[in-house]
């Protein structure tokens, strides 16, 4: 039996050491946890939901495919296919709207931050007039003219119209990609515009076609990453820096009772900024010794912590990453926690319990947030962010001579992982002197065989906790094929080891050689879901080096583990770029025969991308090897 075998079955629920000691630990107090409910959940699951082919829509239902029956379509006349793909567009509205939440507080934070009204700064003012130079915008008299008008400008993008094309298309998507969008007829407009078509199009009798369908999923990814995920991400590089790698503390024993801790979560980082910025007050510090504390601590965790890690040094006062969401619940039993403030998705809606049993003040620090339980609400508005991170320093003060008053005994694993953090295009090009040629060298030369991004979730339902993705990293890097990653799988990525030097041992021998020549990991932090906007743009310089289509290139994108609406959209982007997409577990769409045929194997003919499965690591690693080694030969190399 293989080591891969051997793994899934000795009863482990994480791949790491520190939430498996957890939730061994809660499991025994008989708390609730995400790990315990999910085998209760698998033995009553549907076949028909998992297969796409089941519809609630309407009151003519519910309704379900089924040949043994006779119901070949829903009550409407829906069939098969377009029942799969309404399912599959209708969801991926969800991570559309989510990422553009982020973006428009983005927006409007640094509209605000010009106006002084936020404890922020604007720190990269080169982007600031890089992005001004590239979209064609005044930049006035000074960088805070320049912000305020580029904060305009992508607002009003998000609703840009039928009439004229999003400027952040034309200016950042590449050449050939354009042409192809239009030939389809999937060039996007505003995103708003896009999310607004797609949820009246999965109106019941609205649109009953699967491709025409498809077609507007394909439209929302691309909106998705233009008009939200590129700004967001350039926006919150002019206010905090842009990445630039540096080595950080992850995992859960970063976490020390001693502190006042407070824990943001989320995807948002505004709130976790402006908290590391009121903490390094002396007065604040005092005010927290005097309480019998050693300081305050801020601490990130999932994606708006791992926005703060790309960006920001470990030190006194930033604790580090603690993991992602299947994290969450072995963190707060940890003892150690003083305010867990959560904001956007991710913030697991029972989490009451160990806030009660381990002396935690719950607080929302977002309007979609509202889970129960929670002690505090505080709905991010730029100009009150200042207010929000002394009043959450205060509850934390509070909580901390509570914790202490209950005698909570803290449980604190003792594992602490370094990882190299703050990958973007700019930190590649500069470890590459200035330009891509080094990177386009040895990948002719095979040392490095192709680039796959890892943009992922975690879920247990490929196997334990990270399972998948660290996994599957180590056959990519093994086979040289150089890893940049994002999202809740990154964290997995970094507790796991492979984001630092040490894992340079664990690739291949070209790819080990570049390594240590460059002096970077075999993985490449690039941060989170909301990067994959990032990681295109690189792959974007890479195909105007060469002079070819995205399509292309000898790259990959893999989701080996995902969860939720924000990966698949990012998924369905990756498509539309024309990029070969690797999912597990398998897509909710087996149902209809010709929308799974058009995923896996007409589409390639019309964008260049197509889906691909793969639910074990090797069986993944093959066919994304496969897919480089044909490109390379396509192009020559």
């Amino acid at each position: 039996m293989s080591r891969e075998k051997d793994y899934r079955l000795d009863g482990r629920v994480s791949i790491h050491d520190s939430v498996q000691e957890m939730y061994e630990k809660i499991h025994r107090e008989g708390l609730s946890n995400v790990f315990d409910r999910f085998e209760p959940q698998a033995k009553i699951r549907c076949n028909f939901c998992s297969e796409g082919v089941s519809c609630q829509l309407c009151t003519g239902g519910p309704c379900r495919i089924s040949d043994k029956v006779g119901a070949t379509h829903g009550t409407c006349g829906i069939d098969r296919n377009a029942m799969a793909m309404r399912d599959m567009l209708l969801r991926n509205v969800m991570g559309t709207s989510t990422y553009t939440h982020h973006a428009y507080n983005a927006f409007r934070t640094l509209k605000s931050t010009a106006g002084g009204k936020t404890p922020y700064q604007i720190t990269d003012t080169d982007k600031l007039y890089w992005m001004c130079d590239r979209l064609g915008l005044d930049k006035g008299n000074s960088k805070e003219q320049a912000a305020v008008n580029l904060a305009d400008f992508l607002i009003g993008q998000l609703a840009s119209g039928y009439d004229e094309p999003p400027r952040m298309v034309e200016v950042f998507a590449p050449e050939k990609r354009k042409q192809k969008w239009r030939e389809l007829g999937i060039y996007p407009v505003g995103v708003l515009h896009e999310i607004k078509d797609a949820t009246a199009s999965c109106l019941t009798n609205v649109d009953g076609d699967f491709v025409s369908m498809a077609k507007k999923a394909l439209r929302l990814g691309i909106a998705t990453i233009y008009g939200s995920q590129i700004g967001l991400e350039m926006v919150q590089d002019i206010l905090f820096g842009t990445p630039s790698p540096h080595e950080v503390r992850v995992d859960l024993g970063i976490m020390d009772p001693d502190y006042v801790n407070i824990v943001f979560n989320g995807h948002e980082p505004w709130v976790g900024v402006a908290c590391i910025l009121a903490a390094r007050d002396p007065a604040v510090q005092e005010k927290a010794r005097q309480a019998g504390a050693r300081g305050v601590r801020v601490t990130g965790s999932i994606e708006c912590g791992q926005e703060v890690l790309q960006r920001f040094p470990v030190d006194e006062v930033f604790g580090g990453l603690t993991g992602n969401w299947l994290a969450i619940e072995p963190l707060l039993a940890t003892g150690t926690v003083d305010v867990f403030a959560m904001d956007e998705n991710c913030s697991p809606p029972y989490v009451a319990p160990y806030a009660e049993k381990y002396q935690i003040t719950l607080v929302s620090v977002n309007d979609l947030v509202r889970v129960p339980g929670v002690h505090k609400i505080f709905d991010y508005k730029p100009p009150e962010v200042a207010g929000i991170a002394r009043q959450l320093i205060d509850l934390a003060i509070e909580n901390f001579q509570k914790r202490r008053a209950r005698g909570i005994k803290a449980h604190v694993p003792s594992r602490v992982q370094k990882a190299v953090a703050g990958f973007s295009t700019e930190a590649v090009l500069k470890a590459l002197g200035g330009k891509l040629d080094p990177l386009l060298d040895v990948i002719k030369a095979g040392k490095i065989k192709g680039v796959v991004a890892l943009v992922n979730c975690t879920t247990l339902a490929t196997g334990p906790h990270d399972y998948m993705t660290v996994h599957v990293a180590r056959e990519l890097i093994k086979r040289d094929i150089l890893v940049i990653s994002g999202g809740c799988g990154n964290h997995g990525l970094e507790v796991a080891g492979l984001c630092n030097q040490d894992a340079v041992a664990l690739a291949g021998a070209g790819l080990q050689e570049i390594c240590r020549g460059l002096g970077i990991p075999p993985v490449l932090s690039f941060g989170t879901c909301t990067d994959t906007g990032r990681m295109s743009m690189l792959v974007t310089e890479i195909a105007n080096a060469l002079g070819v289509d995205t399509c292309d290139l000898p790259v990959a994108v893999t989701a080996p583990q995902y969860l939720e609406q924000k990966a698949t959209i990012d998924a369905i982007f990756a498509l539309a770029f024309g990029l070969y997409t690797h999912l597990a577990p398998v897509p909710p769409v087996t149902g209809g025969p010709e929308l799974v045929n058009l995923l896996t194997r007409d589409l390639e003919g019309l964008t260049g991308g197509k889906i691909a499965l793969g639910d074990t690591p090797v069986a993944a690693a093959d066919g994304i090897e496969q897919h480089i080694m044909k490109k390379r030969a396509q192009l020559g190399i």
